[in-house]
């Protein structure tokens, strides 16, 4: 805490969702001004999770108001901080957003690594740019990998992109029995790749299978776009071998949540095909442009969505905290 600088760092289960509002509005206004995303869908769900007082986190009081918050989520022996953020300093006298966010982080992160029964810890704090809060994670012992936040401009896009496939695949539309062949495909797709170090779920069909859920059931991020999603089959053993999720995040805004292509059919022009695919069918639902993230040490990937059209116009930090060295 700053010198001359009075706030109180509490449990966020003491705080009913009304008194984080204008802490969520203000976070809102900068995801659609940053990323064109729109936060209103995951703010109805904190304070959900906020009113039933099992949120783990902390808050920041300044002058019997709510200033700034952080929270994680719990999955089994691993802990996930899932944001931060804190309004502008307000009053002379008052934290800055910045030195209010890293007081949180630092908070929560020392009762993370803390906890026995705590393994492993993950974050990817989207909304702030690279470096921000990275010595806050340094200091705990995490890793940090750079992420990019790329998107392409939808006008003057063709909406019917041609399809070219050997004979021995089709593509389709996305079904709801493809989750559990999808589950297999991402645990393959991902063996000894640089996302598997920073998202431990692609480790097993199981993780895989919970991450799938959260982005087509659960609306983990923004509302799943059936009609922007897509599969690769393999016509005689019906078996996925790419995909791709679309989902929409805000009226004018598109985001590929997942595209993988199995490592047997890589360099065969799957996933540009798809890409394209699931940019056509967010310019016909009327939307501007699509996004998608991707870490800095994958190379090939943004070396193909930079061809594609995609521009970086963001970075952000990715951490990883294990108990056991990471290898």
């Amino acid at each position: 805490m700053a010198s001359g600088v009075s706030y109180e760092i509490l449990d966020l289960r003491h705080f009913a969702a009304p008194l984080l509002r204008p802490v969520l509005e203000a976070e809102g206004a900068v995801w659609r001004e940053r990323l064109h995303w729109d936060y209103r869908g995951s703010a109805k769900l904190l304070m959900q999770y906020l009113d039933s007082h099992m949120l783990p986190g902390y808050a920041a009081l300044e002058s019997g108001q709510v200033t700034g918050y952080v929270f994680c989520v719990y999955e089994e022996s691993k802990a996930v901080v899932g944001d931060v953020f804190a309004l502008a300093a307000g009053e002379p006298g008052t934290g800055s957003a910045h030195e209010i966010e890293a007081t949180l982080l630092r908070h929560l992160v020392e009762l993370l690594v803390n906890t026995p029964h705590i393994e492993r810890v993950e974050s990817q704090l989207l909304l702030h740019p690279a470096g921000s809060h990275a010595a806050s994670f340094r200091d705990a012992g995490f890793h940090i990998y750079r992420r990019f936040f790329m998107v392409r401009a939808l006008r003057g896009f063709w909406s019917a992109p041609r399809v070219s496939l050997p004979s021995a695949l089709e593509l389709r539309g996305w079904r709801d029995e493809d989750l559990n062949p999808a589950g297999r495909l991402i645990c393959e797709a991902y063996r000894s790749h640089p996302d598997g170090v920073i998202n431990d779920q692609y480790h097993s069909v199981h993780g895989s299978l919970r991450f799938l859920q959260n982005i087509v059931r659960y609306a983990g991020c923004g509302t799943f776009s059936p009609q922007a999603s897509f599969v690769v089959v393999e016509r005689t053993t019906r078996e996925l071998v790419g995909l791709i999720l679309g989902s929409r995040v805000s009226p004018e805004s598109g985001h590929i949540t997942q595209i993988c292509v199995h490592p047997e059919y890589r360099r065969r022009g799957l996933a540009r095909m798809l890409l394209n695919q699931s940019a056509a069918s967010f310019l016909r639902q009327g939307l501007t442009e699509v996004s998608l993230t991707v870490t800095e040490a994958n190379a090939k990937a943004i070396d193909l969505y930079e061809a594609e059209g995609y521009e970086c116009t963001h970075v952000f930090d990715a951490a990883v905290w294990q108990r056991s060295p990471l290898g």
